[in-house]
């Protein structure tokens, strides 16, 4: 096993485990709100998630197939469908996995590009109204609504929910997700780092 000398104290040093030290520097990045990436060994797709202050956010990539998929089969056009898939595409998950409620809007929710200044996303209504000027079926309006990251929620203890977002992006694409939220009176913050647009085939 491993071992190295680490300094404990003026002038006192002691043998340490460099593999325990190693555990301990992951379990604190974790607990500071490092992002963590995944990637799906049968799909291809990847994930990015953070834990922090009693909440954990998570995106896994949608493939654009995926997408046309899922909406064609709920009443959408190709075209209509294509407007959507045409963009990146998250399932997106929130756990409230701390004792406070969480008060979470999406409208307070940033993406950034590069150097780029922070943008919003878009939300529910925004897309109801897109929906509407494609002249998209009520039926498929509400489909689509339902399968949408709610705009506004309060999470308790133990809750959680999740939804798609979407950013308009090119494939292949990266970006910083900033989650603000509310825990009691406190204002919170959260960064996914280096998020990964989904390329047309994963």
């Amino acid at each position: 096993m491993s071992e190295g000398r680490v300094r404990n104290g003026p002038g006192r040093t002691h043998v340490g485990n460099v593999p325990c030290l190693l555990l301990a520097m992951s379990l604190w990045m974790s607990a500071a709100g490092a992002t963590e990436t995944s990637r799906d060994a049968e799909t291809g797709l990847e994930s990015w998630q953070a834990d922090t202050h009693g909440i954990q956010v998570r995106l896994t990539q949608i493939s654009p197939d995926q997408a046309r998929a899922f909406y064609q089969a709920r009443g959408f056009t190709p075209e209509q469908a294509e407007d959507y898939a045409s963009r990146c595409v998250f399932m997106t998950v929130v756990r409230n996995i701390g004792t406070l409620p969480i008060e979470h809007r999406l409208s307070d929710w940033r993406y950034v590009v590069g150097d780029g200044p922070p943008r919003t996303l878009r939300g529910k209504a925004e897309w109801d109204a897109v929906w509407v000027r494609r002249g998209v079926a009520e039926a498929a309006r509400i489909a689509f609504d339902w399968a949408q990251f709610p705009s506004t929620q309060t999470f308790h203890a133990g809750d959680w929910n999740q939804g798609m977002t979407t950013y308009p992006l090119p494939r292949g694409s990266r970006f910083n997700l900033i989650v603000n939220w509310h825990a009691g009176d406190a204002e919170r913050r959260t960064t996914l780092e280096n998020v990964r647009c989904a390329d047309e085939t994963p």
